[in-house]
């Protein structure tokens, strides 16, 4: 694993991590909120780093505008879309033509709010979408989602409010449930790791 640094669209620098793998395949993992702490070396983004990797992905994670090293402050989702954006665009320049993203709580949210994805973007997983807690678009369609993940226990995330709206946005998307796991997974990253590796 080496520490990369690159540019987003509007002239910042953000801190990365990345794991690269010989293949063609990658993943950019969105780690959860920057004013509650959140950063690349959160728990449930190292544990998704780990499946994704034990799979054969190269992986880049990194930390949000404000975060850690990374330039500039916190923009309510909108200059993080544009952070996201750079990391997808990290790995294409790397040769990578499959690309997943895989965000976690307030980087799944960012995530959903992205118009369009670049070319080689092929899956979205979400792991604990807050849609207690953050305001997701009613007219919000992901036809790349394939995989989302939440605890038994998350009141952040909770099963019964993701259950209908994973089928909002997508039909083909899939919810699992981690038995008794609240919103971060303490004691539950060997299921978290067992779900997300079966769709890859």
């Amino acid at each position: 694993m080496e520490k990369v640094m690159f540019q987003t669209g509007d002239g910042l620098e953000l801190e990365g991590l990345l794991d690269k793998t010989s293949g063609q395949r990658g993943v950019v993992i969105v780690h959860p909120h920057p004013l509650y702490g959140g950063d690349m070396v959160n728990p449930v983004v190292e544990s998704l780093s780990i499946v994704y990797r034990r799979k054969g992905y190269s992986t880049l994670r990194f930390n949000f505008r404000g975060v850690g090293n990374s330039q500039g402050g916190y923009d309510d989702g909108v200059g993080e879309q544009k952070d996201i954006l750079a990391a997808i665009q990290v790995l294409q320049e790397l040769g990578m033509t499959t690309i997943h993203l895989a965000a976690y709580s307030f980087g799944s949210w960012v995530v959903a709010k992205i118009d369009s994805f670049p070319k080689g973007v092929e899956k979205l997983v979400f792991v604990s979408p807050p849609l207690a807690l953050m305001p997701f678009a009613d007219t919000c369609t992901l036809p790349l989602l394939d995989l989302v993940v939440t605890g038994e226990d998350d009141e952040f995330a909770p099963p019964n409010l993701l259950e209908s709206t994973v089928k909002k946005w997508n039909p083909e998307g899939r919810l699992e449930v981690v038995d008794h796991a609240d919103h971060f997974y303490f004691g539950s990253f060997p299921d978290l790791e067992r779900i997300v590796g079966s769709i890859l």
